[in-house]
């Protein structure tokens, strides 16, 4: 099967790509607004881009055409956001703050979920989260009507357990994320994990 996704397949792209190019994993972003509230919400177009600097990328896309969602147009006022992991334990909560709140109301209050300061920037993040990222806006790019955030790492918390102490290596017993998979609702464990040396 061929899709000509600039042309007469256009409006199959989200459908084509978001189930193919998987897994993903979930950006979930904190922020704050102009009046202190906390937005918390989730994004599966992310990944880090680079180490030197350390740099993320997310795409939180539009509210409609040319109209940001919450968190865009707090990263766009601030400057700055906290990119927290999604591990098995927390995908409930997650799934629930990507839900469509009034404006003025924080989704961590919704998904009973509790924030703690963060080190180098305004915006909290999660306590339950097993790895937060503090990050600076560098960018957001803007390509037809997709939103890119580029941000420059600042900070980086993991909980107690998820590091090798001496060698800083990931121990995948103790970490299990959780990936984006099909549309509309599919997700993934990381607990089948293999190694492939290279050559």
């Amino acid at each position: 099967m061929d899709f000509d996704l600039n042309g007469a397949d256009a409006k199959h792209s989200y459908k084509l790509l978001a189930g193919l190019v998987v897994p993903r994993p979930i950006a979930w972003v904190t922020t704050l607004n102009e009046d202190g509230v906390i937005n918390a919400a989730p994004f599966s177009f992310f990944n880090v881009m680079g180490t030197r600097p350390p740099i993320v990328a997310f795409a939180p896309g539009d509210r409609s055409p040319g109209i940001p969602k919450d968190t865009a147009k707090n990263i766009r006022t601030s400057g700055e956001f906290v990119i927290n992991l999604v591990d098995e334990e927390t995908a409930e909560a997650m799934n629930i703050t990507s839900a469509e709140i009034a404006a003025g109301e924080s989704e961590i209050t919704l998904a009973g979920l509790h924030t703690e300061s963060s080190r180098s920037i305004a915006p909290p993040r999660i306590s339950e989260a097993p790895v937060a990222i503090e990050c600076r806006e560098w960018s957001t790019l803007e390509v037809g009507r997709n939103r890119i955030v580029i941000g420059l790492v600042q900070c980086l918390h993991v909980k107690d357990g998820i590091l090798d102490p001496e060698t800083l290596l990931v121990r995948p017993e103790a970490y299990a994320p959780v990936g984006r998979m099909e549309v509309p609702s599919g997700y993934c464990r990381t607990r089948d994990r293999f190694d492939m040396p290279r050559p």
